[in-house]
């Protein structure tokens, strides 16, 4: 029964930033951006940040991508709006640690409290079909060549 509901509001949730995506369109001075790019399912992102110091103002995105994909830029832009840097990144590793399974414990249950990830943690189901695991963390791994600003050219999931 549990499976079932938390199978809904994963559909609903990722429905939902689907068709509205929150922060999508382009920004008018980004302080930081990054490209990114999944081959295998052809999902684009450009990430823009308004960086205020070491704090995140403001986000967006850009691009064209599967459901999980869009979803997940949408949700990770209203989680990490007003973040530090620091909090950010440390959002950002626990995420795709989350949807990964490298939160899990001997027994398979979850090694940590995910519900301070807060909407986020809806999609950790995705650790389920591994194929899908590039699409939900495209724009987290883009968030860390924005923060970073290691590299101009798109990343990828390959």
């Amino acid at each position: 029964m549990l499976d079932d509901e938390l199978r809904e509001l994963y559909q609903e949730v990722i429905l939902d930033h689907q068709q509205d995506p929150r922060n999508f369109g382009p920004m008018q001075h980004p302080t930081h951006h990054a490209e990114g790019f999944n081959p295998l399912c052809g999902d684009r992102i450009r990430l823009e940040l308004d960086m205020d110091g070491d704090r995140i103002r403001q986000m967006s995105f850009t691009g064209a991508g599967c459901a999980i994909s869009t979803a997940s830029a949408s949700l990770m832009t209203e989680a990490l709006t007003g973040k530090t840097r620091a909090e950010a990144e440390a959002v950002s590793q626990e995420f795709r640690d989350l949807v990964t399974g490298k939160l899990r414990d001997t027994e398979g249950s979850e090694a940590i409290d995910i519900s301070r990830l807060g909407e986020l943690s809806v999609l950790a189901s995705v650790q389920q079909f591994p194929v899908r695991v590039k699409c939900v963390t495209l724009a987290w791994h883009t968030l860390e060549a924005a923060l970073t600003a290691k590299k101009q050219v798109p990343i990828s999931t390959e």
